[in-house]
């Protein structure tokens, strides 16, 4: 096992300590959820946001002063945040937390926005210099987009126990994913003496490492040679000060430019995160990260009564179901479910499934307000598609985003295979084979009352015909 560097046993006070969760950049790795949230606010495991996760994290680990750095669609997660934390039974002592929204700068082309992770935390250095915020001798800076339970106290002991200038958590990687992220080699304190951003090629298997240094076994060493950066670190205050304003003030990002810059010239160390995490960068992540919390035993919960995880209370009753055929699900408060199957899926908030309805393999976002049967009736009566699951359609393989409408009779399945799609225009996109119902989409219904094709407005192809997406079939 990797032998500890410890230099320093003072215990740290979580008050001299301060976090910044960044907001995220455009989202364009999670679009076209991210259309009109920022990526932090995407919603996960039926009723929590992405922001909940790095939020939760810091006050169960004591952290209570906490900035978040927002920028593009920030106004549902601006919201989120005030309504979840600013209050509500949590205690945040002497502590705060504080939106530090976007503003434009004079720079060398005129008015610019965040150019970067590293240059949105520098536009807003300053907040270190004011008053209140001078006995902060350590920053912890995190992602607004990984799901994971960690006791950040314990990393900052880490890093002042070795007497470092920077930390980085880190987790060992497997070969089919090591090129997405910054991988680092370390010596035998622990000390990282090379870092490289998403190396490709002969770059890339450069930076394999023993990883049995780390207490792996040979045979999972074997499948994970790489150690990844999970873009958590934490800072001497003073060192980031330096960092981002004298030694490198053109630098924008941290993991590109500031931390490979860092380990030629500071004590940077590498802090071995050995649960589990798992970055929510991708549309293929994202949905298997959801799903996989429907499992028996799932590797990341929720729920934990030590560690819970916050969100905005929204006052909802009881699901109600009705006579319907539920397996490895995770259903959210204030559903109505009615004859309806479901296996290996989510379903958000509000959502409405009427009879006949087969969801498999599909997160369902949910709604942000409830249609009152009358309203839902008269829809119907006008031939118009309420918000939710019409009767008798068949869903699988998909993500259906906020507020989206979807008739009666229609199948929704990718039977072709199709990787990429662009049919906004139709209500929907394909993003590595799989179906995202956009959010306030209409999805007609399949068949009219005389039993011919209404429309095909939506993932949908005759039965029969060539190519396609899906398909429709009449459901007696």
């Amino acid at each position: 096992a990797l032998p500890s560097r410890r230099f320093n046993r003072q215990r740290v006070d979580p008050k001299n300590v301060a976090s910044i969760i960044l907001g995220g950049g455009a989202g364009t790795h999670l679009f076209p959820l991210t259309r009109r949230a920022a990526t932090p606010a995407v919603p996960i495991g039926g009723c929590y946001k992405l922001i909940d996760i790095p939020m939760s994290n810091c006050i169960n680990s004591g952290i209570n002063k906490i900035f978040v750095l927002t920028q593009f669609n920030s106004a549902s997660l601006n919201r989120h945040v005030a309504r979840t934390y600013y209050g509500n039974g949590i205690n945040f002592g002497d502590g705060f937390v504080e939106i530090l929204a976007a503003t434009q700068t004079s720079g060398e082309a005129g008015k610019k926005w965040f150019q970067g992770t590293a240059d949105a935390v520098r536009q807003f250095i300053w907040v270190f210099e004011d008053a209140k915020n001078r006995n902060i001798e350590n920053v912890v800076i995190l992602c607004g987009d990984h799901l994971y339970r960690m006791d950040y106290m314990e990393f900052v002991q880490s890093h002042v126990d070795g007497n470092a200038d920077i930390t980085i958590s880190c987790v060992t990687m497997d070969n089919s994913r090591a090129s997405d992220y910054g991988l680092v080699k370390i010596d035998g304190r622990g000390r990282i003496v090379q870092f490289s951003e998403k190396p490709k090629g002969a770059d890339l298997k450069a930076m394999q490492t023993d990883t049995t240094l780390l207490g792996l076994s040979p045979q999972e060493a074997a499948s994970c040679p790489y150690i990844a950066s999970m873009g958590v670190y934490v800072f001497k205050t003073d060192v980031l000060l330096k960092l981002l304003r004298w030694r490198f003030p053109t630098s924008n990002d941290f993991g590109s430019e500031i931390i490979p810059a860092a380990v030629k010239e500071h004590d940077v160390q590498a802090y071995i995160f050995k649960d589990y995490w798992e970055d929510i960068g991708t549309i293929k992540s994202f949905y298997e990260a959801n799903l996989a919390l429907t499992e028996e035993f799932p590797k990341f919960e929720f729920y934990d009564p030590k560690t819970p995880f916050y969100t905005s209370p929204r006052y909802l009753p009881p699901t109600k179901i009705d006579k319907c055929r539920i397996k490895d699900a995770i259903i959210s408060h204030g559903c109505f479910l009615r004859e309806c199957s479901v296996q290996h899926s989510v379903i958000g908030e509000r959502s409405r499934l009427d009879s006949g309805v087969e969801l498999q393999d599909t997160v369902m976002m949910g709604a942000d307000y409830y249609q009152t049967e009358l309203e839902i009736i008269s829809l119907l009566a006008e031939g118009k598609v309420p918000i939710g699951i019409g009767h008798n359609t068949k869903i699988s393989n998909c993500i259906i985003d906020k507020n989206a409408k979807i008739g009666r009779d229609v199948i929704i399945a990718n039977k072709d295979g199709v990787q990429e799609a662009d049919r906004s225009d139709e209500g929907f996109y394909i993003r590595s084979g799989i179906t995202i119902i956009l959010d306030k989409a209409t999805i007609n219904d399949a068949w009219n009352r005389k039993g011919t094709i209404e429309s095909c407005h939506g993932p949908l192809r005759e039965e029969g015909s060539e190519g396609g997406i899906c398909s429709i079939l009449p459901w007696e």
